[in-house]
């Protein structure tokens, strides 16, 4: 079992859930963040201010899923959210040791669905 991270542009949600959709992936949590990272920041000016803004507004994925999933997860993400532009995002995937369904009480791969 795999936990996959993915930061990914908020106008490129819709994509990515689609093809997630599509690869049969329906679980996941979304949190809308903001960061930083290679992207950085840019100026602007507000009411003849200049300010520079650091933190970029992003969009989180988590996303449980058995080790049959693992690529096609990523695969889906890559395609949903890749515009060929720098600050497309990034994924991670992290070993699970465990997880428990609440409602029937399955453990293990089974509770991830």
């Amino acid at each position: 079992m795999k936990l996959i991270i993915a930061y990914v542009k908020p106008e490129r949600l819709n994509e990515v859930k689609q093809a997630l959709y599509e690869a049969e992936v329906f679980n996941m949590s979304v949190t809308n963040i903001v960061g930083s990272g290679r992207q950085r920041g840019f100026s602007e000016t507000y009411r003849g201010v200049e300010q520079e803004v650091t933190l970029r507004k992003k969009i989180r994925l988590e996303i449980g899923v058995n080790d049959d999933f693992v690529e096609p997860a990523k695969e889906a993400i890559i395609k949903g959210a890749r515009t060929g532009k720098i600050g497309d995002g990034v994924i991670f995937v992290l070993p699970i040791e465990d997880s428990t369904r609440i409602r029937t009480g399955e453990t293990g791969a089974p509770a991830m669905g």
